[in-house]
């Protein structure tokens, strides 16, 4: 079994994460689709891109989802917006589409009470909702809190006499119904059948709208099992070395549906000895972790980008207290990755036509870097909705 370190695992993440060098703003498609950026809070796909793309700007991006339907967001992992090309969004919806009650139900974990109190399966549900979406959305567009009631009132039309007791009860999640909330949490799983998306720009706040509708047509078709193995190569081919546990959790779906994927392309996987653990990366990729680039120049990156969704974080950051900083359960800053290396936290704030990026250095950084990161950020203000940029640079602790 070969062995892989954990310089050799980052710089080939790096690299496949396109965080090595910078690709033509013509490629944004074809990036799109191979890092699926997640889009949250919104704007941060466009950030991830431009970290990736040379030349790339808000308006490219607009064009690419508004004009071009080339581009479409929709909830996909860990129910998070993700903006991905329109011909594979496949990949980010069939092929996390839950199959059975138990994988309906990890998907949406925070639907079992609400669901229990109208004795309905979170299967049921789903189709509950789905079925509801074709009437509540069609000829028009709404915003998450407006789809929430007009969806809840369509539901609550179809639920037997004896499971409507409280329907229209607050539920204490904010100015929620117990059947607004519980719409809202099935939303997740109706977004993986492709006929939902959000039609809004990706910097401007969401509103959702029938897939077909929005783009004229429905989304390509996968079939299931290819839309699953896909995935999984998508995965491994940024992530790798990595286990199916780690795929559960990048995913945000069931031990048991991602173990299924994972046996899809059990035989294009070659086990390597990681950390002293075993792990699987895509054979045909086996050569490239073998002797990945140096990786030069300095990126600065969103707080969800897809780099940051890998779970082999003390990979990346060593030291626990720092990615206890990086990694919180909200409000997590952005990270500086300078030469392969996470070298500091930023934060935006914006004044007028000012964005003023604030580093927290790790440790102390030269000259170069500092420079280089102005440049960053003067390339990221117009993703902030600035016109230019400054950078203060204060110590950790």
């Amino acid at each position: 079994m070969e062995t892989v370190d954990e310089t050799r695992a980052v710089r080939f993440r790096l690299a496949r994460q396109g965080l090595g060098k910078r690709a033509p703003k013509g490629n944004l498609a074809e990036t799109a689709g191979a890092v699926a950026p997640q889009n949250s809070p919104p704007g941060s796909a466009g950030q991830a891109l431009q970290a990736r793309l040379t030349g790339l700007t808000p308006q490219l991006i607009e064009d690419a989802v508004t004009e071009e339907k080339a581009l479409v967001q929709l909830w996909a992992m860990r129910g998070a917006p993700h903006l991905v090309p329109v011909d594979d969004a496949g990949v980010f919806t069939t092929g996390l589409l839950p199959e059975s009650e138990e994988s309906f139900l990890q998907f949406i974990p925070g639907v079992a009470d609400h669901a229990a109190k109208f004795d309905l399966g979170v299967r049921q549900l789903v189709e509950y909702t789905r079925y509801a979406l074709s009437v509540a959305l069609d000829g028009r567009q709404l915003s998450k809190d407006e789809l929430g009631v007009a969806l809840a009132e369509e539901v609550g039309k179809r639920l037997p006499p004896r499971s409507r007791k409280g329907w229209a009860e607050p539920d204490g999640l904010g100015s929620n119904t117990y059947g607004q909330s519980t719409v809202r949490y099935a939303l997740y799983v109706v977004s993986l059948y492709g006929v939902l998306c959000i039609a809004s720009q990706p910097r401007g706040s969401a509103k959702f709208a029938l897939t077909e509708q929005w783009l004229g047509e429905p989304l390509p078709t996968w079939e299931p099992d290819r839309a699953r193995a896909e995935l999984v190569r998508r995965y491994l081919r940024l992530h790798g070395p990595s286990t199916a546990a780690e795929l559960t959790a990048w995913t945000g779906a069931s031990t048991e549906f991602t173990k299924a994927s994972w046996d899809l392309v059990a035989d294009e996987l070659a086990e390597v000895d990681y950390r002293g653990k075993r792990a699987w990366v895509l054979a045909e990729d086996l050569s490239e972790l073998r002797t990945p680039p140096a990786i030069k120049g300095v990126r600065l990156l969103p707080p969800s980008d897809p780099l940051l969704a890998n779970r082999d974080r003390a990979a990346l950051v060593a030291d626990e207290a720092t990615r206890r900083r990086i990694w919180r359960f909200q409000g997590n800053p952005g990270v500086v990755l300078a030469d392969g290396e996470l070298v500091a936290l930023w934060r935006p704030s914006k004044k007028g036509k000012t964005v003023t990026i604030g580093v927290e250095e790790f440790r102390p950084l030269g000259g170069t870097v500092k420079d280089a990161i102005t440049k960053e950020a003067e390339a990221l203000a117009p993703f902030r909705g600035a016109e230019q940029a400054r950078v203060t640079v204060t110590s950790a602790g």
